[in-house]
């Protein structure tokens, strides 16, 4: 699904962000990416987003090397990647439902399918009795449940998340993992940034250690 052939990434010519990264990541996978602030995991994460372009290598996703898509594959390309950030990125203006529904909208699904797919999505993060709320209604727990919700409507292939519990007290932060796990259960590619070392491993997934930009090891919590 996710293949890293000695990838770099450098910044201005000079910062190297990430440095000969090697890993494949299987198709319905879930795999943690840790490591210090700074290690290089969100620059790794915008690689896979095609928000960045590699300095070296290739990255790869579901065959393709997607540095070579045409500027006007991007946005298809996107679709089929669900993304959860820690800040949520909420609109909140908007009711939970609209909030979901957004990633629809953009694409002019119709509006009953949208409907469908928006109370389906809310309906498996436990949100869909609170369609009408604004998100400054919700727990912070909860309002991250409506970014997973919204990250999920187009039912992706691979659902990315950077630091989706680094706001939230251990027992929130379980959930929202079990959240991820359900997804990961029904054949969805999971990869999840964290710091959040001892909720890893009671999780028991594939665990990938980054270090100053380099890959230090790749293994399973015991």
């Amino acid at each position: 699904m996710i293949d890293f052939e000695h990838v770099g990434k450098r910044y201005g010519g000079r910062f190297e962000a990430l440095a000969n990264i090697d890993f494949r990541v299987r198709r319905g996978e879930m795999v943690f990416l840790t490591g210090h602030s700074g290690a290089g995991k969100s620059s790794l994460l915008r690689l896979i987003m095609r928000l960045e372009r590699p300095s070296r290598g290739r990255v790869l996703v579901a065959g393709h090397d997607i540095a070579r898509l045409h500027a006007s594959q991007v946005p298809f390309y996107r679709r089929q990647i669900g993304v959860v950030f820690q800040d949520h990125q909420l609109l909140f203006d908007r009711s939970i439902y609209h909030n979901v529904a957004l990633p629809l909208d953009i694409q002019g699904v119709e509006p009953r399918e949208a409907a469908r797919r928006v109370r389906a999505a809310l309906d498996k993060v436990g949100l869909l009795h609170r369609e009408k709320a604004l998100p400054i209604e919700l727990s912070g727990g909860e309002q991250q449940r409506v970014g997973i919700a919204r990250a999920v409507v187009n039912k992706p292939s691979l659902l990315l998340a950077d630091e989706p519990t680094g706001n939230l007290d251990p027992q929130l932060s379980a959930d929202i993992m079990t959240l991820f796990e359900d997804f990961n259960r029904i054949g969805t590619t999971v990869m999840i940034a964290s710091h959040d070392l001892a909720l890893i491993a009671r999780l028991h997934h594939r665990i990938l250690r980054l270090r100053d930009g380099r890959l230090v090891a790749d293994e399973v919590a015991a």
